[in-house]
């Protein structure tokens, strides 16, 4: 059973902006309380007021902006200084004008800590958590006490340990937070050193940093032993390795010990916060995150195909569509009949004709031989599906290459020219410069369709990737090139495979433009496709001239 009261306490604001190249605004942390709020977490930390000038401008900028619907916002602070009281300290009066009705205080709990890092005795610094927070309860504000490096401090001192959770509660904090502050615990001891404090009858919480690779266990040991609090952040952001994911704890709580932490619509949102957040904060989403990731569901061998298309359950321990994700099946080598006529079908393609699909998987095994990769290519996959499913018969696309070339001058200033067809019409020449030969192929393509498809001028090519394939073979690699396209927030990607890094980018390039007018824009006009064809390596390349 869920203890009552249980507390889900995100801070993502706080400790997770502690990451190494993560930095948020005011507007940053608006935005991603709000998604916090609508995920329905229970309190979010926002900052430390009046230890930067970023957080202090948060809390007051909340105060008129930040609507909570669900959570409630809390002010992170220190105990009193020590020379001071809680009265007459700068900080502490920070933590009031914040404005919030909860504040969190972080208090050594660790003897050395106390002695060599605060450097007070071990009464003193009993005397500041108590008056710290008898002044804040005084006010009318709830309080939360961190116990900063408190495992680290029971297995040196527990007594003293004991005597900083006791002096919190009996000041009037609801919550004593045990805190592994530099991740070094594992599971068995977390478990066993809560369920001593929780014998005590403290009301305790947790808060588990992942040094170890351990925060989530360590989070969930903390609360099989009696925690009513568990702290982390989205996507495990923190310093160092990070700490405890709230996306991976959410899903375990409430999917594996069906604990109603949010409710099943917002669970459904789970995914979508992950990567919401991850794009506010400018960090890449991880792709092997449990329950969000894009790997969560993908699956790669013929053999795990094989079952799924039997039932999904045989080898996904949930359905990915409850936190907002999907299955991907992952286009390989490693691919057979089943994985292929899976993903076409996600794909919306009816693959049933099982000798067709075994013929297409035999042409992916081939291909990917050469070096193309297919697992991260949708787009180019998608375009291999419509062409085996043509048959004998011409395949339709929105324009055909004849040649291309690309000159590039001492300058570095690229020329690239393409002749390019539409239907029955003579493949007509296009000019295109740019800065390197990639840039100015992408140009003499898009002038060559725009004036037919203005859509093109939209397209905006997001990422390129570069990989040589085979060890040892330095300059004479086959190249590997993989192209990101976006266009009125769709994005796909598209795979080509050449002796040099330009054949590659050429091939990943017109698989773009072919997808996005084929498949993305709606209504876009296709022509017959006739002798030549630029899409998958069967045009005359007639070579770069540098």
């Amino acid at each position: 059973m869920i203890p009552q009261p249980f507390h889900v306490f995100d801070t993502t604001l706080r400790d997770g902006s502690q990451q190494e190249g993560l930095r948020l605004s005011v507007n940053d942390k608006l935005r991603v309380a709000g998604l916090l709020d609508d995920l329905g977490v229970t309190f979010i930390e926002g900052g430390w007021p009046g230890a930067n000038p970023n957080d202090t401008e948060f809390f007051a900028v909340a105060q008129e902006r930040l609507h909570l619907k669900k959570a409630t916002l809390v002010a992170f602070g220190a105990t009193r200084r020590v020379g001071l009281t809680a009265a007459t300290d700068p900080l502490t009066a920070a933590l009031v004008e914040a404005g919030t009705d909860v504040v969190c205080l972080v208090a050594k709990s660790h003897d050395r800590h106390v002695t060599e890092a605060l450097k007070t005795t071990l009464d003193e610094n009993l005397a500041m958590i108590d008056d710290t927070v008898t002044y804040l309860r005084g006010l009318g504000k709830r309080v939360f006490v961190d116990c900063e490096h408190f495992f680290n401090g029971y297995i040196d001192n527990p007594s003293y340990a004991l005597d900083v959770v006791k002096t919190s509660i009996d000041a009037g904090a609801e919550v004593a937070v045990l805190c592994d502050t530099n991740g070094g615990m594992l599971p068995s001891r977390v478990h066993e050193i809560v369920s001593l404090v929780v014998a005590t009858g403290a009301p305790v919480g947790v808060h588990c940093h992942n040094d170890t690779g351990c925060a989530v266990a360590n989070t969930i040991a903390g609360v099989e032993a009696g925690a009513m609090h568990i702290q982390g952040t989205i996507n495990g952001y923190g310093e160092r390795t990070g700490n405890a994911d709230l996306i991976t704890l959410i899903g375990d709580l409430q999917l594996k010990w069906d604990w109603p932490l949010v409710t099943p619509e917002a669970l459904q949102q789970l995914t979508h916060v992950s990567h919401t957040i991850a794009e506010i904060v400018n960090q890449p989403p991880a792709a092997r995150q449990p329950y969000a990731g894009s790997s969560s569901f993908a699956h790669k061998a013929g053999l795990h195909a094989s079952a799924i298309k039997v039932d999904p359950d045989l080898y996904q321990h949930i359905d990915p569509a409850i936190v907002g994700n999907d299955m991907r099946m992952l286009i390989s080598d490693m691919a057979g009949r089943a994985s292929i006529q899976i993903k076409a079908e996600q794909l919306g393609h009816d693959l049933s004709d099982r000798q067709l699909a075994s013929r297409l998987a035999d042409l992916v095994k081939r291909r990917e031989a050469q070096g193309y990769s297919y697992e991260a290519a949708d787009a180019s996959f998608d375009l291999l599906v419509r062409d085996a499913l043509a048959g004998d018969e011409p395949v339709e696309k929105p324009f055909s290459v004849a040649t291309w070339r690309v000159f590039t001058d001492h300058e570095e200033i690229s020329e690239a020219v393409v002749r390019v067809g539409f239907g029955d019409d003579t493949a007509h020449p296009f000019v295109g410069e740019g800065n390197g030969p990639v840039n100015a192929l992408d140009e003499a393509l898009r002038q060559a369709l725009s004036p037919r498809y203005h859509e093109v001028r939209e397209f905006e090519l997001t990422d390129y990737r570069v990989r040589l394939l085979g060890d040892g073979l330095g300059t004479d690699a086959t190249t590997r090139v993989l192209i990101d396209t976006r266009w009125e927030g769709l994005s796909w990607t598209t795979v080509g495979v050449g002796g040099n890094v330009i054949e590659a980018s050429w091939e990943a390039l017109v698989d773009a433009f072919t997808y996005g007018l084929t498949v993305i824009v709606p209504g876009a006009p296709t022509v017959g496709d006739h002798a030549f064809d630029g899409g998958h390596g069967q045009g005359d390349r007639q070579g770069v001239t540098v």
